[in-house]
C-alpha cells in the first residue's frame, strides 16, 4: 500500500488549508507528501509553447514556496507540475497514493452557491480515498462523522472514520438515516406507527452490526451510534457543521456512477460541512 499523500495544489486560499491537513495526518501516519499542480488550457496555438513554458515555470516556483513552508513540520515532501486535464492527471495519480486531497473554496451552507461539478469529477474517478477540504475554519469542532447504511461500502467509510476519530482523539458519531416511503406532497398520508418503530429499531440494529468489534480494536474511542429518520445528506451535512471531519462511502462501479458518484455523495460534497472524505 502505497504512504503518499498526493495534495492538489492550486492559487486558491483554501489550498494552504488541504496542504495543512495533508501534514497533519502525514506526521501522525508516517507518510509522505507529493504536491501536484496541473495547468491547463493548452491547445496547440501557435506560439504557445513559450506562453507554457513561463506558465509551469511560475507553477514551480509556487510549489517550491509551498514545500519550503512546510519544512519544518518533518514529513518527506516532493513537487510535481503537470500539463493536461487537472480532472485525468489527479486521477492518475491516486492510482499510487494512499490518499487525495484537495481544496473547495466553498465556505459552507448559506455562504453561497453550490459548488459545480469540477470537484465531485475528481472525486468520482479517483482510485484511493479522496479528501475534500473546504474553505472553513474547523478548529474549535469536536467529532467524526461517519454515514452508516450497512454496505461493504459504508464498512469502508467506518474504518476509515473510525482510525481517524482514534488518531485524533475525537469521539465517533455514525449515524444511520432511514426516509419513509415517499409519498406525493399534496397526499394526506399518515404513517402509522407501528412502520414507524419498525423502520426506527431496523436501523438501530444494523447500525449496531455495523460498529460491532470497533470498541475492541478502539478501547479508548469514544462511540456515539444515532439511527435518524430524515434524507441522508441532509443529516450528515447538519451533524457535519459541527464535526471536525465527516466520512461517507461511494457506491461507484462503472463509468456513469463513478461520474455520478450517488445522490448522497453527491449531495453531500455539493454542500460542505467539514473536510469530508470519500472512502472506496
Amino acid at each position: 500500500m502505497s504512504d503518499t499523500i498526493v495534495v492538489g495544489v492550486t492559487e486558491a486560499s483554501v489550498t494552504k488549508r488541504a496542504i495543512d491537513w495533508a501534514v497533519r495526518r502525514a506526521v501522525h501516519r508516517r507518510q509522505q507528501i507529493e504536491l501536484v499542480s496541473v495547468v491547463g488550457g493548452a491547445i496547440g496555438a501557435v506560439g504557445e509553447g513559450s506562453v507554457m513554458e513561463t506558465v509551469l515555470d511560475a507553477t514551480r516556483r509556487m510549489l517550491d514556496e509551498e514545500a519550503a513552508r512546510i519544512s519544518d513540520a518533518g514529513v518527506r515532501v516532493t513537487t510535481r507540475v503537470a500539463a493536461g486535464n487537472p480532472v485525468n492527471v489527479l486521477n492518475e495519480a491516486s492510482a499510487q497514493a494512499a490518499l487525495l486531497v484537495i481544496g473547495s473554496d466553498y465556505r459552507g451552507p448559506g455562504a453561497g452557491p453550490a459548488r459545480g461539478a469540477h470537484g465531485i469529477r475528481i472525486v468520482a474517478g479517483a482510485k484511493c480515498p479522496v479528501v475534500v477540504v473546504p474553505d472553513i475554519d474547523i478548529h474549535d469542532r469536536t467529532g467524526v462523522v461517519v454515514g452508516v447504511d450497512g454496505s461493504p461500502v459504508s464498512e469502508g467509510a467506518i474504518a476509515f472514520a473510525a482510525a481517524e476519530a482514534d488518531r485524533l482523539g475525537e469521539p465517533l458519531i455514525a449515524v444511520s438515516v432511514w426516509t419513509p416511503v415517499s409519498a406525493p406532497r399534496n397526499s394526506a398520508m399518515v404513517y402509522p406507527e407501528l412502520y414507524l418503530s419498525n423502520m426506527q429499531r431496523t436501523a438501530e440494529e444494523n447500525l449496531a452490526l455495523s460498529l460491532g468489534g470497533l470498541r475492541a480494536q478502539y478501547p479508548d474511542l469514544v462511540i456515539d451510534a444515532r439511527a435518524v429518520k430524515g434524507y441522508p445528506s441532509a443529516v450528515i451535512n447538519t451533524l457535519a457543521a459541527d464535526a471536525k471531519l465527516a466520512v461517507i462511502g461511494t457506491h461507484g462501479r462503472n463509468a456513469v456512477t463513478r461520474f455520478l458518484l450517488g445522490s448522497i455523495s453527491h449531495e453531500v460534497l455539493q454542500r460542505l460541512a467539514t473536510v469530508t472524505v470519500v472512502s472506496r
